[in-house]
């Protein structure tokens, strides 16, 4: 094998695994619909309760946010860093 088809065949292994590490930014979309979905289900069941199911709602749409950052970070680490 000679050296360009080596950096070719290291090129689109990094192509591979950026989309590989990509997939987890579809855990945090999916993520942050069920927990918006709860939210509205229990503030349209419990009116009374809306600061509280607001607050928890909010947290839980941070850290589902912050999976699919990182998951993101992660590619772009192993696009351009790598």
């Amino acid at each position: 094998m000679d050296q360009a088809a080596a950096e070719a065949l290291v090129l689109g292994f990094k192509y591979i695994g950026a989309g590989l590490a990509a997939i987890g930014v579809l855990g945090g979309g999916i993520g942050i619909g069920i927990v918006a979905g709860g939210a509205v289900e229990a503030m349209g069941r419990n009116p009374d309760a809306t600061p509280t199911i607001q607050t928890n709602m909010i947290l839980g749409l941070a850290f589902s946010e912050a999976t699919a950052i990182y998951a993101l970070a992660v590619a772009l680490i192993i696009l351009f860093a790598a």
